[in-house]
This record gives C-alpha cells, sequence and structure tokens, in this order.
C-alpha cells in the first residue's frame, strides 16, 4: 500500500508490527512475520533511513516507530522538495537546449552542414519525418506542446504512427495537461495508448521535438514560429540533451490513464501551481497562456479562482498570500 513512498511489502508489515508493539525485539519480529533475521535488519534500516524510527529514550541501543502522521508527512515532504530539485534540473536543461537550437539558426535554407540539415516547409518537413519514420528500429520520444493540436497535425501522424507501432517501435509522447480538455487530441492520445504507445501529460513541456532512436532529433528553428522551418541533426551533443530533457520532463509527467495530482498541503494542481509560479516571475497572461496552452480566458478564470482562494483583492496580494503560505 506504501509502495510509492519507498516503503517496500516488508519494511511495511515490519512498521507495523512496531507500531502495534513498540518495544517488540528483532526475534518477536522474525517469529511473528516469519521472516528471516537478514529480511528483518534490512527492514529496520530502511525504515531508519525514511525516518520512520527513531532511536528510543527508553530503551538504550532500540528503536521506536515514528507516528504515520508525521513520519509518512515527512517522507511526502521529502519527495516534494526532490521535484523542485527535479523542476530545477528541468529549467536549466530547457535553456541549454534552447541555447543549442539557436546556435543553427543561421543555416541557410535547404542546405546540409556536416549532420546538420535545414528544412524549409511543412512538405520538407512531413517528407523527412516520413523517411525517419521508416528507417527508426526501436524507439521514437516525442515532445508536443501547445495543448490541442491541430487536425491537420493529428491526421499527418497517424499514418506514421501506426505503422511504427505495427513494426513494434516504442513510442513515448508528451502532451501539456491541457491537451485532456480537447476531444480530437485526447481521442488521440488514447487510440496511441490502445495501440501500445504511452502517453503522458505535463503543465508545461519543452520546445516541440522528435528523436529517433536516440541518434536522430527533429526541432523547430523557430519555436515561437513554426513557419520558419525545422532542424533535423545528428549531432551527437544536441540529440543527448535532447534525449536527457526528455527523460526529465517525461519523469515529472503524468501517465494519460492516471488522474493529475493535487498537493495534499495546498490543494493545488500542478497546473494551478505552474501558473502561479509564472505571473510570479512576471510573466503576462498571454506569456502564461503560450507556455501552458491554454487560452487567455482559461488563464484569467484560473487566476480569479486562486485570488479567490486566497482571499485577495489583487495579483500583487495574491502573489504575497500564496507565498506566505507556501505555495510558490
Amino acid at each position: 500500500m506504501l509502495d510509492v513512498l519507498g516503503l517496500d511489502p516488508v519494511a511495511e508489515s515490519v512498521y507495523a508490527a512496531m507500531l502495534s508493539d513498540p518495544v517488540v525485539g528483532v526475534a518477536e519480529l522474525r517469529s511473528r512475520l516469519r521472516l528471516t533475521e537478514t529480511a528483518v535488519r534490512e527492514a529496520l534500516d530502511r525504515l531508519a533511513d525514511l525516518e520512520l524510527l527513531r532511536p528510543s529514550r527508553e530503551l538504550p541501543g532500540g528503536l521506536r516507530p515514528v507516528s504515520p502522521e508525521l513520519g509518512l508527512e515527512l517522507i511526502l515532504r521529502r519527495q516534494e522538495e526532490d521535484l523542485l530539485r527535479r523542476q530545477q534540473e528541468l529549467a536549466l536543461s530547457k535553456a541549454a537546449a534552447a541555447r543549442a537550437i539557436a546556435e543553427y539558426t543561421d543555416l541557410r535554407p535547404g542546405t546540409v552542414a556536416d549532420t546538420t540539415e535545414r528544412l524549409v516547409g511543412l512538405d520538407a518537413i512531413q517528407a523527412k519525418l516520413e523517411i525517419l519514420a521508416h528507417e527508426v528500429s526501436q524507439e521514437c520520444l516525442s515532445v508536443m506542446p501547445g495543448g490541442a493540436q491541430s487536425q491537420a497535425s493529428l491526421d499527418a501522424s497517424r499514418p506514421l504512427d501506426r505503422d511504427a507501432m505495427d513494426r513494434g517501435i516504442a513510442l513515448l509522447t508528451l502532451y501539456q495537461d491541457s491537451a485532456r480538455n480537447n476531444s480530437a487530441t485526447l481521442a488521440y492520445a488514447r487510440w496511441m495508448t490502445e495501440e501500445g504507445g504511452m502517453v503522458r501529460t505535463c503543465p508545461t513541456l519543452p520546445p516541440r521535438m522528435l528523436v529517433f532512436d536516440r541518434q536522430v532529433a527533429v526541432v523547430p528553428i523557430d519555436p515561437s514560429d513554426t513557419r520558419r522551418g525545422a532542424l533535423c541533426t545528428r549531432e551527437v551533443g544536441i540529440v543527448a540533451s535532447m534525449v536527457a530533457l526528455f527523460e526529465q520532463t517525461w519523469q515529472a509527467a503524468v501517465p494519460l490513464g492516471a488522474d493529475l495530482p493535487h498537493a495534499t498541503d495546498t490543494g493545488l494542481s500542478s497546473g494551478e501551481r505552474e501558473l502561479l509560479r509564472l505571473l510570479a516571475s512576471g510573466m503576462t497572461d498571454e506569456g502564461a497562456c503560450k507556455r501552458l496552452g491554454v487560452s487567455v480566458r482559461s488563464v484569467r478564470r484560473q487566476m480569479a479562482a486562486l485570488m479567490e482562494r486566497l482571499g485577495a483583492s489583487s495579483r500583487f496580494e495574491a502573489g504575497l498570500r500564496a507565498a506566505q503560505r507556501g505555495w510558490l
């Protein structure tokens, strides 16, 4: 039951036994739980590492169980701190990826510079993707920011995705959380999962990218204006950066079939927390809606609801109160 908190079944059974009998010893735990002494001691070490056991003041050299209310809350707090650290690492990776992409914006249309090719026009991009989809042999990693995807984009992707999955290619796709609210995008994502693909969502995403077999990456020349074309690169360093960025985002994302998480201490969804963070950093409504893949109206509606929950009459006051409550 507590696997998600890092507590395996053996450690959980030992913890439960010690809660019911705080002075129970190793020998009695072995007998009662039918475990080896090694298994009991490993479970005790694990519980101590998680701070669910602490030194007893009554029994020198002994351990006492920490109450579930305190112990599990401490574990959740550490997990939240770890998530924040990973988000900060992800932000640094996004910046590094943006700088890597910018180095290739001066390539001339239609030219090939060593291992990087500039693709101009939707037809050129689609033709290249068809070739790469045919050549891929193991996996394709995709990041699709912007919330709802256009029907034209979905229609162009379906035959390529179907052929790849029929050949046993692993397809891992990231959408923004807001894509769950678009019927066409959600239906496409569900079709992919039914066919064997894996889909996750996240409040914000790095720029659009496709990575084939961890050897070839296709990214927009300008993430804010995809009409400028795309770059197809086999540069090892750049592709490795893209893969690392994808993997960090994937770890923080939520599988399509799961409900979006809410922070236990604030009741905020991941999207609401990200909105507060963006607006507190000085980003405008228009900028926030682009990052979150939603409309300006949605951003303003969510912010109004957050201000009401905070009892704030202005955004400045809302920011102060959110910080005081530890929401930022």
